[in-house]
C-alpha cells in the first residue's frame, strides 16, 4: 500500500484531533508505521485545527502532510485552503452540511457527506467527525471498519463508556451512507 497521507481540518471543537488520533492508534494496532501531528490556532475551540496523519507499511520520513492524498474538510476555510493541495488520484471528503462545493477537479475523488445534519437527525450531536471518519474508511480502505471499532473500544476510557455506543453508531452511519 502506498502511504495514506491524511489531512483532517476544521474548526477547534469539531473533534479533528481525536479523529486523527483514532486513525493513528488504529494503524499502530494493526502493525503499520504511523505519525500523528496535531496543529491548532491559539484560540482553540472555534479556531482552526488540523491534524496530519500518515499510515504506511514503510518508515515515514516526515510527520508533516502538506500534500495529502486524503483530505478531510469539516469546514469551508479548510476545504478552500487544502483542496488544490490534494495529490492527484487522492480524495477530498467534506461535510456537505457545512460546505457547498462542486467538484471542480477531475483528478481526485471529491465526496460530500452531510455529517453534521446526519449527526443531528440521528441524535448524535457532536459526532459529525465520527460520521465523516466512517465515510473516509469506506472510500479509501486505509483501515477497516472492524479495526477502527476495536481501537475505539480501547481508546474510550471506562468513565466515558457511555459514549462508545454512539461513536460506533456514528462511524457505521458514515460508513453505510
Amino acid at each position: 500500500m502506498e502511504a495514506s497521507k491524511i489531512l483532517i481540518a476544521g474548526f477547534g471543537g469539531q473533534g479533528i484531533l481525536f479523529t486523527g488520533k483514532l486513525i493513528a492508534y488504529t494503524g499502530l494496532n494493526v502493525g503499520k508505521e504511523v505519525s500523528w501531528l496535531p496543529s491548532y490556532g491559539p484560540e482553540m475551540r472555534g479556531g482552526t485545527a488540523n491534524c496530519s496523519v500518515t499510515v504506511s507499511d514503510t518508515p515515514i520520513g516526515s510527520p508533516i502532510v502538506d500534500k495529502p492524498n486524503v483530505l478531510v474538510a469539516m469546514n469551508l476555510p479548510s476545504l478552500e485552503k487544502y483542496y488544490n493541495e490534494t495529490e492527484k488520484g487522492g480524495y477530498a471528503i467534506y461535510d456537505s452540511s457545512l460546505i457547498e462545493k462542486k467538484a471542480d477537479r477531475n483528478d481526485i475523488k471529491t465526496v460530500g457527506i452531510p455529517a453534521t445534519r446526519l449527526a443531528t437527525e440521528n441524535n448524535l450531536e457532536g459526532l459529525a467527525n465520527m460520521i465523516i471518519l466512517g465515510k473516509v474508511i469506506k472510500e479509501t480502505n486505509v483501515l477497516t471498519l472492524e479495526q477502527i471499532k476495536e481501537s475505539l473500544v480501547k481508546m474510550v476510557p471506562a468513565k466515558k463508556a457511555a459514549l462508545l455506543e454512539n461513536n460506533i453508531k456514528a462511524i457505521e452511519l458514515g460508513y453505510n451512507y
